[in-house]
């Protein structure tokens, strides 16, 4: 397991049951992807008995604690963003992301669970590597993201498909290889249903991952599940599957709403009310937060029938040069506490609800910088200023502060 400035956290599969087992490993296939081999990987004393009682599993996690979830929006590496990569590797013809993230490294490392969005695909080992509206990126951007501390990614996107099948493989390959989960796309069908599994704090995280489309971009022959693609009522089912697999969190990351506009549209109000109305057999809520991407600027956060949305992130990486989209350039960072919650043994609720700001700076030398850290001191660069202003008037648009958000500057 990959371990980034982090303490009691594991990543571990969820619990058999009904002889139906999350948890993937992966051999290498005839077409240089994966064949998908099921199997339990939890720690003996992390996995539940299907013959296990409710009481029985209220206690094992009777000695939780709270932990924090960060999540980032989507990754875009424009060529710039890949000659810079080039520039700042030490070696000849190699690609360097790490000081790219190196100004949200501390935020990022220092989060018990930390969720990016892989937006693109990887195109072959030495190129070429393409920006819209075709994406290709090194392979070399896990190896950043594994630096940087995230432990899982989304891979769902209108990009996944931009080099085809092959650039879906190369991701995932790239991730498994740095030791970073991955959901919403798949080498196999199983792979494709199963959720991104991660354990903080005692509890069970379930990660939960789907996009609007894939811009025209048919789905592989024969692979119709490679890209998991929104709808309703898999959604809840595939929730409602995680929790019965002992999940006690269950996260969704969802790419949808309209490119540009800062207002969630009809698509991103109408899902996230009936995902949030969604309730099991208990009468507790299927889904316990909501990530959005797509949309380059940041949206708004919003609690909905009891459950924070955040509507969209905005592109965490990425580099817009026109005046009007300099929008594009800035994104949110959300960060929750989970606590076990004392009313409902075996589930955990959100306790406290931040959020700080960020900004591509595309000034040489390329970098992401944490604008609420560093708009907070005196010397402030008027730019980061500008950004945290601009991030928090979308971030609090629809009322958030009232409901309980707040702005971190660390």
């Amino acid at each position: 397991m990959k371990a980034v400035g982090r303490t009691g956290v594991a990543v571990a599969a969820l619990a058999v049951v009904g002889g139906a087992a999350y948890g993937v490993t992966h051999l290498p296939g005839e077409d240089g992807g994966a064949v998908a081999e099921q199997r339990l990987r939890a720690k003996p004393e992390a996995a539940a008995s299907p013959s296990r009682s409710a009481a029985a599993e209220a206690a094992a996690v009777a000695g939780g604690k709270p932990f924090t979830l960060v999540g980032t929006g989507d990754i875009i590496p424009y060529p710039s963003i890949i000659q810079r990569a080039a520039d700042d590797s030490a070696e000849g013809g190699g690609y360097d992301f790490r000081k790219i993230f190196a100004g949200v490294k501390p935020l990022v490392s220092a989060a018990d669970l930390a969720i990016c969005h892989h937006e693109i695909p990887y195109g072959r080992p030495g190129g070429p590597y393409t920006g819209y509206p075709l994406f290709k990126a090194p392979h070399q951007l896990a190896d950043a993201l594994a630096d940087s501390g995230y432990d899982s990614c989304s891979t769902a996107s209108n990009h996944t498909l931009d080099d085809g099948y092959d650039g879906l493989v190369r991701v995932l390959d790239n991730l498994d290889r740095v030791g970073i989960r991955h959901v919403g796309s798949g080498r196999s069908a199983e792979e494709a249903k199963a959720p991104a599994l991660l354990e903080a704090g005692g509890a069970k995280v379930a990660q939960l991952d789907y996009t609007y489309g894939t811009n025209g971009v048919p789905l592989p022959a024969g692979k119709p599940w490679a890209v998991n693609l929104i709808d309703q009522e898999r959604i809840v089912s595939d929730a409602r599957a995680a929790r019965a697999a002992g999940a006690n969190v269950v996260v969704l990351s969802v790419h949808w709403g309209s490119e540009w506009q800062t207002a969630p549209d009809k698509q991103q109000l109408d899902l996230a009310q009936a995902l949030t109305a969604s309730r099991g057999a208990d009468g507790l809520p299927d889904i316990d937060l909501i990530l959005g991407t797509h949309n380059h600027v940041p949206q708004p956060y919003e609690k909905v029938n009891g459950t924070w949305v955040v509507y969209g992130m905005g592109d965490q990486v990425a580099s817009f040069y026109e005046a009007q989209k300099a929008r594009g350039n800035m994104s949110s960072v959300p960060r929750f506490t989970f606590a076990p919650a004392a009313a409902h043994p075996g589930r955990w609720e959100v306790v406290k609800a931040e959020y700080l700001t960020q900004y591509s700076d595309m000034r040489p030398p390329f970098r992401v910088v944490c604008t609420s850290c560093e708009a907070s001191t005196a010397s402030a660069d008027s730019t980061y200023a500008a950004a945290d202003r601009e991030v928090t008037r979308a971030v609090m648009s629809r009322g958030a502060g009232e409901q309980g958000l707040t702005r971190a500057t660390k």
